[in-house]
């Protein structure tokens, strides 16, 4: 990928990316793939992960994924852990002009609590309107399996949790919630079929990547001017 992006990218604006998908959708494989391809075009790169992020944030990490709660009190403390993660993390980033990559973001809460969970989505969004109001990814690289292809992925030799040990109506409405998602805000989303061989998905994300840092490079000539 790396060679196929072209020119380095020099004394750019920190953009923000984000990796989205159901368990076992294949997501978290691709993460250093594109942190490496940015890298060696010269672009400052910090990768991380929602819930964690931050000591507070891997805490209640912790605590979200395995222990059984209210489902208001787990959207409240995952938009608490996220509050966190973007102070001491990803808008200090930003600001210093490096690109956040993260495992998941706000579009993660739709899915899960308010898909998967049937939280009332305007909850979610007074949420989001609180925590993040002018906030949002650049690029969300969505995911995208069937559910009985997901669950075949999933690690059957460790301790699943809690959130992966839900029956396959909690992913069906989970990915539903990403796919409605993804419709709403296709400027930023792109849908990517996970099915296929991880050299055809990093061929795919090669060119979005490209046209992103392309994208980056005009505004970046553009604002000089």
């Amino acid at each position: 990928m790396g060679d196929q992006l072209g020119n380095k990218l020099d004394n750019q604006a920190g953009l923000f990316i984000t990796f989205e998908g159901i368990d076992g959708a294949g997501k978290s494989t691709h993460i250093s793939f594109v942190a490496d391809a940015l890298r060696r075009r010269g672009v400052n790169v910090v990768t991380t992960r929602e819930p964690g992020g931050t000591a507070l944030g891997e805490t209640l990490r912790g605590l979200l994924l395995n222990e059984k709660m209210h489902l208001e009190t787990e959207a409240l403390l995952m938009f608490a852990a996220r509050r966190e993660h973007i102070a001491q993390v990803i808008q200090p980033a930003l600001d210093a002009g490096t690109w956040v990559i993260s495992d998941r973001f706000t579009d993660a809460s739709f899915a899960y609590q308010g898909g998967g969970r049937k939280l009332d989505l305007s909850k979610l969004n007074v949420l989001e309107q609180w925590v993040h109001p002018h906030l949002q990814p650049d690029l969300t690289l969505l995911f995208d399996v069937p559910i009985d292809v997901a669950r075949t992925r999933l690690d059957a030799t460790r301790i699943l949790d809690k959130f992966e040990q839900e029956q396959s109506d909690f992913f069906t409405n989970t990915r539903n919630e990403y796919l409605r998602r993804a419709a709403e805000f296709p400027q930023r989303f792109r849908v990517i079929d996970s099915t296929r061989s991880i050299a055809a998905i990093q061929q795919e994300i090669s060119e979005i990547i490209d046209a992103l840092c392309k994208q980056a490079a005009r505004s970046d000539l553009n604002d000089s001017h």
